[in-house]
């Protein structure tokens, strides 16, 4: 069962085949495979009908909730098939208005922790219903970096940071602390496993010197996980580009896990910590994109011939497989990983 081999690939318990999951917004694809229009009325039940179609054994997802704060936007490109693109829009002007900015004062949507664990309890157990044949995480995809980017922007952001990094401390802890309330709520509810979400890098590596990261990051995160660890919840750290310098970090906080992009080494995280930790990710979306079969398979046997000897190694497209793949290639990445996934 693919429950199964999610839960023994999560427990490190090597399962006899190598598992998979999958982020999907690939709308033609889903309606062949379902039938059903993930854009459509009957949207709601696509990613499920997908996930039982295709065997997942894991489901990427956070706990969702809204806290009130202000938010920005930077845009972005057509994403779905059907989407119109997003613009710009800003809730801060100066650096000054960010590191007077108090985040849990200015929470309007501050729930009681009884409310936060009903909540995240009804989601992982509404999660887990609707993917019964999946291993189903909680988590937060905010946590401590992320939560300015998504607030104030990135220029703001790292102008109020370098300005003042005392003073954005204390912006900082604000966040953390709606942060550390999520948590509390998934050790109250008993959710087994945490997704931590938090973008802290970019494509081309570290955004800010890692001295200031080792100063203010990666003690909150480890600060978040030790509630979870010491209640036997396992956390899982996600994040988008390239996280080779911080790896280490992140398992001296406490990770036991790692959700990444193909710019992230996969060859030293499995020589490193493949016995140890969960590794679900590395599969290149641009040679789905523009690759040919013969480059997809090799790029699967890549990561299959790495991952093999690693009881929590995961196949994953690193990112997402968007609409605009061809149908065929992903066609060829679904074959060739039951072709190398067996051990």
């Amino acid at each position: 069962m693919s429950y199964e081999r999610g839960l023994q690939a999560i427990n490190l318990q090597m399962p006899e085949r190598i598992p998979h999951t999958e982020y999907i917004s690939h709308r033609q694809f889903t309606m062949q495979v379902t039938g059903i229009d993930p854009e459509g009325p009957d949207g709601g039940q696509a990613g499920p009908a997908l996930a039982k179609a295709l065997d997942f054994d894991f489901i990427w997802s956070t706990f969702g909730y809204d806290f009130g704060l202000p938010s920005s936007h930077m845009g972005r490109a057509k994403y779905y098939e059907t989407e119109t693109p997003f613009h710009s829009y800003y809730a801060f002007e100066t650096v000054e208005q960010v590191l007077n900015f108090d985040p849990v004062a200015a929470a309007t949507k501050m729930p009681t922790m009884e409310e936060l664990t009903r909540r995240v309890r009804e989601a992982w157990e509404g999660g887990q219903a609707a993917y019964p044949d999946a291993v189903y995480p909680g988590g937060f995809y905010n946590t401590v970096f992320t939560w300015p980017i998504l607030t104030f922007g990135w220029e703001l952001f790292m102008q109020a940071a370098m300005d003042d990094p005392e003073r954005f401390d204390r912006v900082l802890e604000g966040f953390t602390e709606i942060s550390m309330m999520v948590v509390q709520a998934h050790v109250n509810a008993q959710v087994p496993l945490f997704l931590c979400h938090d973008d802290i890098v970019w494509a081309s590596g570290t955004v800010f010197r890692p001295d200031w990261m080792r100063r203010y990051v990666f003690p909150r995160h480890q600060r978040l996980w030790e509630p979870l660890r010491e209640a036997g919840i396992k956390v899982l750290f996600c994040s988008d580009g390239n996280f080779d310098e911080y790896v280490d970090d992140l398992a001296e906080a406490g990770a036991e896990g790692f959700i990444f992009e193909p710019l992230t080494n996969l060859d030293y995280i499995a020589g490193k910590y493949g016995q140890t930790h969960v590794i679900i990710g590395n599969i290149d979306s641009r040679i789905l994109q523009f690759g040919t079969a013969e480059a997809i398979r090799a790029d699967v046997k890549r990561c299959a011939d790495l991952g093999r000897e690693c009881p929590g190694f995961f196949f994953a497209v690193g990112n997402h497989i968007p609409y605009t793949v061809p149908i065929p290639s992903v066609e060829c990445y679904l074959e060739a990983i039951q072709d190398y996934g067996r051990r």
